[in-house]
């Protein structure tokens, strides 16, 4: 896909965008040059599923824009993966937001983190359970080198994005419910969820922020 094509699908996205709405370009398998593109047509955010891809492209790119990890963090991969990401949008356990506080410790850094929610209870899927997300947070609110500023669900797939509705709702009623507990120690502001086909509908359930990779860059080879 050309610089051109990939310009004229983020301006095509970004109709669809509330203004409230912020756009994270998913860049799972792209090449520096399709991300490189990407950034040139205005996005200020990119998404990685792989440490490794990340570590290839950061060195050319660097803090032009802000990076989040959206895939699954691996607790040996958290000392790589502080050193490059801005925001980490899967943590799912204690333990892992421990290992992310130790390792910004060292880095005198604080890491935004979003809780990583498993709306469709799938058993192959990573998350917390919406019902176990609240303790969660409140177990996360004392570490000092992290902020919980969000909540992300990939929430299950389907063809028809109508289907992932109830399970965006369910979603933004826990970010409410976590909202509404007053815990010290976040600033919950962020609600990420909706992909290609279903960010129409992520964003009708209370989505501020939207995962985007194929209809920004194409279809993987």
């Amino acid at each position: 896909m050309t610089d051109v094509d990939i310009w004229n699908n983020i301006k095509d996205i970004r109709k669809d965008l509330p203004k409230k709405v912020k756009l994270v370009a998913a860049a799972k398998t792209r090449s520096l040059e399709e991300v490189k593109a990407a950034i040139g047509a205005g996005i200020d955010i990119i998404g990685e599923n792989y440490i490794q891809e990340a570590e290839e492209i950061f060195p050319s790119i660097g803090n032009k824009v802000r990076w989040h990890f959206i895939g699954h963090l691996q607790t040996n991969k958290v000392k790589k993966a502080v050193q490059i990401f801005d925001v980490i949008e899967t943590v799912d356990s204690l333990p892992l937001a421990k290992e992310i506080d130790k390792r910004c410790s060292a880095l005198d850094k604080v890491m935004d983190v979003f809780i990583e929610i498993n709306s469709g209870k799938e058993s192959q899927k990573f998350g917390v359970l919406p019902e176990d997300v609240l303790e969660l947070v409140k177990q996360i609110a004392i570490l000092e080198h992290v902020t919980v500023r969000g909540i992300m669900t990939m929430g299950p797939y389907f063809g028809n994005p109508e289907d992932a509705r109830p399970y965006f709702k369910e979603t933004k009623m826990v970010f409410d419910q976590i909202q509404d507990a007053g815990i010290k120690g976040i600033d919950l502001k962020c609600l990420s969820m909706g992909m290609t086909n279903s960010y129409k509908v992520a964003i009708e359930e209370g989505a501020n922020m939207v995962r985007i990779g194929t209809k920004i860059f194409g279809e993987r080879e």
